[in-house]
């Protein structure tokens, strides 16, 4: 069990902080409260890569080294993608005509494989984009339920 403290008034004349009144103290049930390291499972790891892959290269093209920086950039650490993971996923987008690549050389001279999404992926990110925001606020409202109960 954990408490909080839920009041807004402080006691100014005591020094080291606030004093808590034991009465304005709330329970809160586990599942309620933000982690803040977890391991995220490998089902949704592969789950979450299309649209991830997709939205990333919405955002401009880029290559694979990069794409998985900017994974653990927007997750803010939590999904940390191995090239083993990742350049599969960009050549079954590849196959599937959602993104297309090219080798062009980078800043220092050496040759990378650019991908960009297209238009087919544009229209697949979409697509995958409410299929998320359905999952996404299915359990939203079953955890929110949660946490009042």
């Amino acid at each position: 069990m954990r408490l909080i403290d839920t009041s807004n008034e402080h006691d100014s004349n005591r020094q080291g902080g606030p004093r808590l009144d034991p009465r304005q103290l709330t329970y809160t049930e586990p599942q309620c409260i933000k982690l803040l390291r977890m391991d995220v499972s490998k089902d949704l790891v592969a789950a979450s890569a299309t649209p991830l892959v997709l939205a990333i290269l919405a955002e401009g093209d880029s290559y694979g080294y990069a794409i998985i920086k900017r994974v653990a950039e927007l997750s803010g650490g939590h999904l940390q993608w191995t090239d083993g993971m990742l350049y599969p996923v960009l050549h079954r987008l590849e196959r599937q005509g959602y993104v297309a690549a090219k080798w062009a050389a980078s800043e220092n001279g050496r040759r990378r494989k650019y991908y960009r999404i297209t238009k087919e992926g544009r229209a697949h990110l979409a697509a995958q984009r409410e299929q998320w925001r359905a999952v996404d606020g299915t359990l939203r409202g079953i955890w929110m339920q949660a946490c009042t109960i």
